[in-house]
């Protein structure tokens, strides 16, 4: 599912996710799949499970930028 990020607070690494559906999806720091700078506004795709947002990516930067960690992830996992 599309959505933008609405609020984050980095403090408590918590924020609000609006859905494509117009729904508010409150997320953790912890799901978010690539870590951009600023969150607020920055659109994302996420999976819905259990009315919890996963594996949120930002959709913001090059597709390098959004999917480069993932491949250090990945890499690590083989290890």
């Amino acid at each position: 599912m599309y959505g933008q990020i609405t609020k984050f607070r980095a403090d408590i690494g918590i924020g609000v996710i609006v859905g494509e559906d117009g729904r508010k999806y409150r997320f953790a720091k912890a799901e978010l799949v690539n870590r951009d700078g600023r969150l607020v506004g920055q659109g994302v795709d996420f999976l819905v499970d259990a009315r919890r947002p996963r594996q949120i990516i930002v959709m913001s930067g090059s597709p390098w930028a959004a999917f480069g960690g993932i491949v250090d992830r990945a890499a690590n996992d083989r290890e």
